[in-house]
């Protein structure tokens, strides 16, 4: 199917899945993953009205930023280094892998810099997997204290990455807990319950269900990627 074919295909799932959860598909925030795929895909599938685009990579994400309409929403999602902060200041609409105070601090100087404030979601790492970045569920209310004087930064909630499992339902306790973390959330002058982020092409659905208003879709939108 065609770029634009899928993401219709994505829009009737997050439109049933809302339903499911008493919500309505307008509360659900679609994130195209675009890390890999080339521009034509990515115009084709803006041309569906597709605003957010989310890059796990900040080289990529620069490279393609003049190419693409101003008015793209740019959304970092992978692991973010300390000394990759500086490029992307001032240019993402949400970074959603917040889980290290020393990159924190780097992004509090360089926002401070330029007289902005940077959005941030704060990664959990749920699984607890090696693999993954995120800080553990129970590290949550000490990172917020660290990140309280850090006037230059708004969490804006939470994003985990949820552990690959044979079938969707297997995560269903994973986001369960995330929503119970997300709603425990102290809203505060530089805290609020805005978003949470979870779930990719493989188990969005089940995310949905159980509370996620953001989903992260790649594959299921522009196919599977030459890695």
């Amino acid at each position: 199917m065609s770029v634009a074919e899928n993401i219709a295909q994505v829009r009737a799932c997050i439109e049933e899945s809302a339903k499911k959860s008493g919500r309505r598909a307008e509360d659900i925030r679609l994130v195209a993953v675009s890390k890999t795929v080339d521009l034509g895909r990515i115009r084709e599938a803006l041309g569906t009205g597709i605003a957010d685009l989310g890059e796990n990579r900040v080289q990529e994400m620069m490279e393609k930023m003049p190419e693409l309409p101003k008015n793209v929403r740019w959304h970092m999602i992978g692991r973010l280094q300390k000394n990759k902060v500086k490029y992307i200041i001032g240019k993402t609409e949400l970074i959603h892998s917040l889980c290290s105070l020393e990159v924190a601090a780097e992004i509090e100087r360089l926002s401070a810099k330029h007289g902005v404030q940077t959005d941030c979601l704060v990664q959990i790492n749920i699984g607890r997997e090696e693999s993954k970045t995120g800080i553990a569920e129970e590290e949550l209310p000490a990172f917020l204290e660290a990140l309280a004087p850090m006037k230059h930064i708004r969490v804006r909630g939470l994003m985990a990455i949820a552990p690959i499992v044979e079938h969707p339902e297997a995560a269903r306790p994973y986001f369960a807990r995330m929503k119970e973390l997300f709603d425990g959330l102290p809203e505060t002058e530089g805290v609020r319950r805005d978003w949470l982020s979870m779930g990719m092409s493989g188990d969005f659905e089940v995310a949905i269900e159980e509370g996620a208003n953001l989903v992260r879709v790649g594959s299921s939108i522009f196919g599977r990627r030459n890695y």
